[in-house]
């Protein structure tokens, strides 16, 4: 997966200026870096890497050894064992990786003393709107026509299906559209089937059309083949072979042969 970079809002302060938020009696403190902000807080798509920085300020007269760690989301710093001088603030990169669902993490920074900060990392997973609907795996099995409805979006969608059919000697079934009673879930995979009775004598091309809300359609379609149509048309031409050899045998037998324009409206042959 590919990642970008989003620099969430940036500004350096001066060195000691005001702090608001995880201040210690101690002397040290931890705070994002910005215009008075309390938390952190990072929207993007999921997988997203967003990059921000974290401050650390030491009020006191002596330095302080800490080190920095994430929890609840994959916060990467760029150091994460420091020390910090008297009198001074140390800026720390960071990155965090947007979840697949909204949550929240820590940024947890804890001295050599065992003394703890902690500061609020709020997660917002931007996930795009996207509706998609696909039917695979369109079988004739039988007496049923099976299928399978996929929602390949992000939304949920309730779906309306139709079933055409269409023979050599035309349309055999035109089911009028029918909305499914559930809703698809994004990433579900619906098995379905519909009753369906094979015409005789024919090849028939079975199409079946999925809509649902917001210009969402797909489509898929399966040949039956030639089936029983392909054997009655053998045996109707093999059957009217065998009838026009006997004619002529029969007319080699006989008495006197018939006269030759017989022939020709037989055959059909021009002279």
């Amino acid at each position: 997966m590919s990642f970008a970079l989003r620099v969430l809002g940036l500004t350096v302060f001066t060195l000691l200026t005001t702090v608001s938020a995880a201040t210690a009696a101690d002397g040290w403190s931890v705070v994002p870096l910005g215009e008075e902000r309390p938390v952190f807080y990072a929207e993007g798509e999921p997988g997203v890497v967003l990059q921000d920085m974290v401050a650390l300020v030491n009020r006191g007269e002596r330095a302080v050894d800490v080190s920095l760690r994430g929890v609840g989301a994959r916060l990467v710093f760029v150091d994460s064992r420091l020390r910090l001088a008297p009198g001074t603030r140390t800026e720390v990169p960071f990155t965090v990786t947007v979840p697949d669902e909204d949550g929240g993490a820590e940024i947890v920074v804890r001295d050599s003393d065992g003394r703890t900060r902690r500061v609020a990392v709020h997660l917002r997973a931007a996930v795009p709107t996207v509706s998609a609907l696909t039917v695979e795996h369109l079988a004739v099995r039988g007496d049923r026509i099976t299928y399978e409805l996929v929602n390949r979006g992000t939304t949920p969608l309730v779906p309306t299906v139709a079933v055409r059919a269409d023979g050599l000697f035309g349309r055999v079934l035109d089911r009028a559209p029918r909305t499914l009673s559930a809703e698809l879930e994004p990433g579900r995979r619906l098995k379905l089937s519909e009753p369906w009775s094979a015409p005789a004598l024919d090849s028939v091309e079975v199409r079946l059309t999925v809509t649902a809300a917001g210009g969402v359609r797909d489509a898929a379609s399966v040949s039956t083949g030639d089936g029983p149509w392909g054997v009655g048309v053998a045996g109707v031409v093999a059957a009217g072979g065998a009838l026009f050899v006997v004619r002529r045998r029969r007319r080699r037998k006989g008495d006197a042969p018939e006269p030759s324009c017989a022939e020709v409206e037989l055959t059909g042959a021009v002279s």
